[in-house]
């Protein structure tokens, strides 16, 4: 490669940003195909280190998947961190089979929606999926309680706060018919006193958290894991 130093500066930027890199292969937008390495690396990774069932499953966008300080954030949890890339909650549903059954986790702690509303979805479809993730749950694990953390607030987004906004009430009034459902609403810990995203919780892209982000999310979620 005649420029190996800038091809491996974009590597890294993609794998960050949540975008999955090049692989020769054609998706189109919203195709959750394009997660299909992701999701066999989970499977390879089980193969050689299997997980217990019983845990608490975190899954769904990068914000999941660069929670690298899981496992010590939660020392008295047996947690799984399932977060794959970009993901949307279509993408939780599409692979459901393969990155939650084999698990069969006591909880599931879901953050998905950002991704979905960036790419033009409605927040009432990111209710709608959030709905049929839950029935997913319902059938098939009857007794796992499952945690939606809000969609979270963002300089690089910020345009988008007020559809993040609808899709996190919506969600939230359907989370209180519901005992094992909960709401996690980190949001208004995440705006400083002028109303704004707080500045020192994020990294360079203003889309990401940092680790004061991570350490304050894990104060805030840490009382709803059962």
């Amino acid at each position: 490669m005649r420029h190996p130093i800038a091809a491996s500066v974009l590597l890294l930027v993609l794998l960050v940003s949540g975008v999955p890199p090049a692989t020769g292969q054609e998706f189109k937008p919203g195709d959750p195909a394009r997660w299909e390495a992701d999701i066999r690396a989970f499977e390879e990774a089980d193969r050689t280190s299997p997980r217990p069932q019983g845990g608490i499953l975190f899954i769904g966008s990068s914000s999941i998947r660069l929670w690298k300080t899981l496992a010590t954030d939660f020392p008295d949890h047996q947690v799984i961190n399932r977060g794959f890339g970009g993901s949307q909650l279509s993408d939780s549903i599409h692979y459901f089979d393969r990155i939650v059954l084999p698990y069969r986790p006591r909880q599931i702690v879901l953050y998905a929606g950002s991704n979905d509303i960036a790419a033009g979805e409605s927040a009432e479809q990111v209710a709608a999926d959030f709905r049929e993730f839950v029935g997913l749950v319902r059938r098939s694990l009857p007794g796992t309680s499952v945690a939606y953390i809000a969609i979270a607030p963002n300089e690089a987004r910020w345009s988008l706060m007020p559809e993040f906004t609808k899709a996190n009430e919506l969600i939230r009034q359907f989370t209180m018919t519901d005992p094992k459902l909960s709401f996690i609403d980190v949001v208004p810990h995440m705006l400083g006193a002028d109303g704004r995203p707080q500045p020192d919780l994020y990294v360079d892209d203003r889309l990401h958290m940092n680790a004061n982000g991570y350490a304050l999310w894990t104060r805030i979620v840490r009382p709803y894991l059962r």
